[in-house]
Formats: structure tokens, sequence, C-alpha cells
């Protein structure tokens, strides 16, 4: 039996989790949690983690930067080569929130997280 000790990250209480697995990895049970997202999350987190991930991107007409995040969670354990894509991207404004960057991120869209006009004057 394998034991993982976990922060629930569903809501601001923090639940300290407690997953138990077998051996072959069949999580057998959640405990810790004060509601039903949390026994959710405790089980997700040991057999498929996944994370939104918001950074941000170059903008090639001036030096600023532009804040981007996913549209959904993608995988954990792809966040390093995501973030090898979305360093290689340069944008050029002017980009409205939610324009999408990348279609196809590990199954995700980056999308543009803040206004972003010609000019630094411009952004919102």
């Amino acid at each position: 039996m394998k034991t993982t000790e976990l922060t629930c990250i569903v809501c601001p209480v923090g639940c300290a989790l407690r997953v138990e697995q077998t051996d072959d990895g069949e999580v057998v049970s959640v405990a810790g949690n004060t509601c039903p997202r949390g026994a959710v999350y405790g089980k997700d987190e040991v057999l498929h983690p996944v994370r939104t991930l918001t950074t941000t991107v170059r903008v090639q007409n001036g030096e600023r930067l532009l804040p981007v995040k996913t549209d959904r969670p993608i995988p954990k354990e792809k966040l390093f080569a995501a973030m090898e894509k979305v360093n290689a991207l340069s944008v050029l404004a002017p980009v409205k929130i939610g324009d999408v960057l990348l279609p196809d991120l590990f199954g995700a869209k980056l999308v543009a997280a803040a206004n972003l006009g010609p000019s630094a004057k411009e952004n919102v």
C-alpha cells in the first residue's frame, strides 16, 4: 500500500488529503477532504496531475510582455515542453483578451490574458 499526502487546491480551505493506493496504483481511498471535490482532486492528482499554464510571451514591436494562459489544464509532465514552445513565441500587437496564440498546446489553447494595444499607453 502506498500513501500520498496532499493539500487540496480546489478551494481556499486547503484540506490535508491522504490518498491510499494499492501497489499497482489503484486508488482505494481519499481521506481528509471536507467536500466531494477534494476526493476527486486527490484521486486525479495521484493518477494524472494537470495544471493550467500561466506565463508571459514577448511582444515583437516593443519591450513588453503579454500575459497568457492555457484555456484548460494540460498534463503536468508536459509543462516544460509547453514552456519551450511558449518561449519560442513572440506576438505582434495589438492583441485582445482571448486571442488564440497557439491553437494546440498539448490539448489546450494558449490565449492572451490581457489586451495589448500597439503602444504601451493602450494596454488595458
